[in-house]
């Protein structure tokens, strides 16, 4: 252990606390530490890095959110164990969402994740939400593609399902943390690759974006394209306040469900056969 650690704190509207977090962690692969209209990251690490892709993706939203940086220099401490403390595992449809550091739960279907390693650990209301989701509408036979994979939380829990289960991430760090996460539960993918949707010409029982509302609105038409007639297009990372925004961009497609909590809403569409 180092002498000095790095401390950034970025103080936003608590609303955002949690989205921003998720984005945090995945980049600086360090303990992040949520807290009422702030988040510390702690690291061995100068976190200049992030502060500086933290004011990019700032800029890429449009100002919708704002935030201020401090960053310091520290004593160092056992602060990752106080991380480590801080995580409970997570019951959410059929699945247990652990660390490493916890044991497996009987009568469950379970699921290792390390949070501090990388975003998309389950406690996030639009992964909770997706993890609900996939338990109702994902069966042993389907295809699923999960675009925007992050950890790979969710292509996880459909391949343990039985699915066929392809992946994407326009992040590279993204795509690392899903190899090492399937590989951290003894599971294979069955496609990985960087970039967007649009790099498959392959169509799909379920789709599942977990993304930004601007984002998914974006690619709606590729997103509807690579989903199966009949099948499902789950979408999730839609602030309420954009909730209408993205049903616009979805409106050809029938609305089966949708879910809010903590204003990030879930919708789930499907892609009626209109030969049928």
């Amino acid at each position: 252990m180092q002498n000095k650690y790095y401390e950034l704190t970025i103080t936003l509207n608590d609303d955002f606390v949690e989205f921003i977090a998720d984005f945090v962690a995945n980049i600086a692969g360090s303990g992040v530490e949520l807290g009422e209209g702030k988040i510390v990251v702690r690291s061995e690490s100068d976190l200049t890095f992030v502060k500086d892709a933290l004011v990019s993706l700032s800029g890429t939203l449009g100002g919708d959110i704002h935030m201020a940086y401090t960053l310091e220099e520290k004593e160092n401490q056992d602060w990752i164990q106080t991380y480590k403390d801080s995580i409970d595992p997570i019951e959410v449809g059929k699945f247990y969402i652990f660390p490493s550091w916890y044991e497996g739960k009987e009568g469950f279907i379970n699921i290792k994740i390390d949070p501090a390693l990388a975003f998309g650990s389950g406690h996030h209301a639009t992964t909770f939400s997706c993890l609900d989701t996939i338990s109702k509408y994902v069966k042993e036979t389907d295809s699923v593609i999960d675009v925007g994979c992050g950890s790979g939380i969710l292509g996880l829990a459909c391949k343990k399902l039985g699915a066929r289960v392809a992946l994407c991430d326009t992040d590279p760090i993204s795509v690392e943390s899903c190899k090492e996460n399937f590989a951290l539960n003894d599971e294979q993918y069955d496609t990985l690759w960087e970039g967007s949707i649009d790099k498959t010409e392959d169509t799909y029982d379920v789709v599942i974006a977990n993304i930004i509302a601007d984002v998914l609105r974006f690619i709606a038409k590729e997103l509807k394209s690579a989903t199966k007639e009949d099948g499902y297009l789950i979408l999730s990372g839609i602030l309420d306040k954009k909730e209408d925004l993205v049903k616009e961009s979805f409106k050809d497609l029938t609305l089966q469900d949708r879910i809010l909590k903590d204003e990030w809403v879930t919708l789930v569409y499907k892609k009626e056969n209109i030969n049928g």
